[in-house]
């Protein structure tokens, strides 16, 4: 074995001082450098699961909010149609009663107008009758040819009255 070597042109005492500042290179290495590379790859990694936790949380958190979010619009759609029927009721209460004091009011105009309507035919009436009185007395005095006196007059007038009525 020492002859193929020293045919392959191995020097061994270059070969082991290769050797040993290559281990030291290494051991330097492994301790500066590679150690240093695998702690903030480690921290990398931490934070990283850190992260796809946290983006887990906010999603659920998010799908929570969702969920509140389509309760309130549930609520509020139930309210707002809660809202609409009650206006509606309470606009065709509102309409019925002010059709009902419409009525009523009209009743009362109507009912009114009669009275007034009765109380004019009533004064027509007593007109008339006044003035039938009057004619009754006037002719009566013009026929008989004497001047009548005030009770002759009115025994006339209430007489004439008791006949038209």
């Amino acid at each position: 074995m020492g002859d193929l070597a020293r045919t392959f042109g191995v020097d061994w005492p270059h070969l082991v001082a290769q050797t040993i500042s290559f281990s030291i290179v290494c051991a330097l290495l492994y301790r500066f450098a590679y150690h240093p590379v695998l702690r903030m790859l480690e921290t990398r990694r931490q934070q990283i699961a850190q992260g796809l936790e946290n983006t887990a949380k906010i999603n659920a958190k998010l799908a929570e909010i969702e969920s509140e979010r389509n309760d309130v619009i549930e609520t509020a759609r139930a309210e707002g149609i809660a809202l609409v029927t009650e206006a509606r009721a309470a606009s065709k209460h509102a309409t019925e009663q002010e059709a009902k004091r419409a009525t009523v009011l009209a009743d009362q105009i109507v009912a009114r107008a009669h009275e007034q309507a009765a109380r004019e035919h009533a004064q027509i009436v007593a007109d008339a009758r006044r003035e039938i009185g009057r004619l009754v007395v006037q002719m009566t005095a013009a026929v008989s040819g004497k001047v009548l006196t005030a009770d002759d007059q009115r025994r006339l007038v209430d007489e004439t009255t008791r006949r038209i009525a």
